[in-house]
């Protein structure tokens, strides 16, 4: 009898990819000790976009979201979601910030880090494989799902390969866009398992309708784990709800969950309430959209797209931007839509759409990436692209944070006694301007003093802050 694992990303992933990554810290915790008893292999809960909505949007630390919700789940391990060496942020970090990431991480909770690179460029990930198997974590590798003419299975089984001599302990096929048909799941799963000794799991977005069949296919391949979301944070462009799925494989024969059944509608039933509240960011898709078939987009991507471009009275334009993604995407070496190469494609594609010329403006991370700043893009970028974002400009082929010094004690430097803790620095580093405007705030409600002129008295004396204790 095969026991069928879960990791629950209602956490992160669900209203990442539904509520704009909205969630609070009080939201999860109203119920993290219930969910803790329901018998999950892991809560995906840190990482992703939610390190980043935390400081900009919520007014919260993400590392006392990490240390609360440890405290709160006593029996179910805790799982992020790591981008390589971009960590949670959208570019190249050097390997003192991955390391000291990936440490502090796992100190402050984390027992599971899934880690990825948005490229699929294997130089981009073993930093923080090594970081984490040296910390004593789980380090699972995830290759990114996607189609074109170059990401075979051949291809996709390289990078397992690379995967498991770096020493990662699991493999994740990370379906961003829910592309997987039950088929191409059934026979990746399948390679895998036939020439690897290694756990598989399966994480795949509702968006096409297709992840749940995705999901059956898998385990009958031999897949060992997947992700799913309580029903009311899940489909659209979430994951798979765990409910009918768990229940499924409970009357297959040969296999088994570890489910408390009796858990379940309590927890729906909750985060329904949670979602209520949520309705100024809730994408509140309903059904599929078979068009992301074509386009590609991801779950997370597909909601904020939609947010966006209702901010700025542009919905007519949805269908243009869709169309739009799958050529900036092929201009571009066909990379895997996920953070950061899904902001880059989106951003280019929406400006293409809305100035009603293509490459009109680009912008300047997209210079960065074609001039390889990134990583290696799975295909040659179009060369006329190249010559109008870059021109005669030098382009690089090394792994790009092998030309980035170290900077975390220069990074502690300039906070300057903002920083209480080595944590804080990181979070400086990740995002500097949004950081320093929260640790700035959460300064002055410690002891009562406003500094809102602290930056203009920056600009004058020194680049160090200095704030009264």
């Amino acid at each position: 009898m095969r026991t069928i694992e879960f990791t629950d990303t209602t956490f992160r992933d669900a209203h990442q990819s539904l509520l704009a990554t909205r969630m609070t810290t009080d939201e999860i915790l109203g119920i993290a000790n219930v969910a803790d008893k329901i018998g999950y292999h892991s809560f995906e809960m840190w990482g992703g976009a939610t390190f980043d909505s935390c400081i900009r949007y919520l007014n919260e630390d993400p590392w006392e979201r990490l240390r609360k919700i440890r405290k709160s789940a006593k029996r179910t391990k805790l799982q992020m979601l790591l981008r390589g060496q971009n960590i949670l942020g959208y570019k190249n970090y050097p390997d003192d910030i991955v390391e000291k990431f990936v440490f502090l991480a796992v100190k402050n909770g984390i027992d599971i880090i899934r880690i990825f690179d948005a490229l699929n460029d294997m130089r981009n990930l073993r930093t923080a494989i090594e970081a984490t198997l040296k910390s004593g974590a789980h380090a699972q590798g995830a290759i990114c799902y996607t189609i074109s003419p170059v990401h075979t299975l051949e291809l996709y089984i390289r990078n397992v390969q690379d995967l498991v001599e770096m020493g990662c302990q699991s493999i994740c096929i990370k379906d961003m866009a829910g592309l997987m048909t039950p088929k191409n799941a059934y026979d990746l799963v399948k390679a895998i398992k036939n020439r690897f000794d290694i756990p598989v799991q399966v994480h795949a977005h509702f968006t096409t309708g297709l992840a749940d069949m995705a999901y059956y296919a898998a385990i009958e391949a031999g897949a060992d784990v997947v992700d799913t979301a309580i029903s009311s944070l899940a489909y659209g462009t979430s994951q798979p709800g765990i409910e009918p799925i768990a229940y499924s494989i409970e009357e297959m024969p040969d296999l088994k969950t570890r489910i408390n059944f009796d858990l379940l509608p309590q927890v729906a039933e909750y985060f329904r309430e949670v979602r209520s509240n949520h309705k100024d960011t809730d994408a509140n898709i309903k059904g599929i959209d078979i068009r992301v078939l074509a386009s590609q987009v991801p779950g997370g991507m597909l909601s904020n797209l939609m947010h966006q471009l209702a901010a700025q009275n542009k919905m007519d334009k949805y269908g243009d931007v869709l169309r739009e993604i799958p050529r900036v995407r092929k201009d571009l070496g066909y990379p895997p839509l996920v953070t950061p190469t899904s902001q880059l494609v989106g951003v280019q594609a929406v400006l293409n759409v809305i100035n009603g010329e293509r490459y009109k403006v680009i912008p300047n991370e997209v210079k960065e990436y074609i001039k390889g700043f990134y990583g290696r893009p799975p295909a040659p970028i179009d060369p006329d692209l190249k010559e109008k974002a870059i021109g005669n400009e030098r382009t690089i082929d090394v792994r790009p944070a092998n030309l980035l010094p170290p900077v975390f004690d220069e990074m502690k430097r300039k906070l300057g006694n903002l920083a209480e803790t080595d944590e804080d620095v990181l979070t400086y580093a990740l995002f500097p301007t949004v950081a320093r405007n929260f640790l700035s705030l959460r300064y002055q409600g410690k002891i009562g003093v406003d500094f809102s002129l602290v930056e203009e008295m920056e600009k004058i004396s020194s680049d160090i802050p200095y704030y009264p204790v």
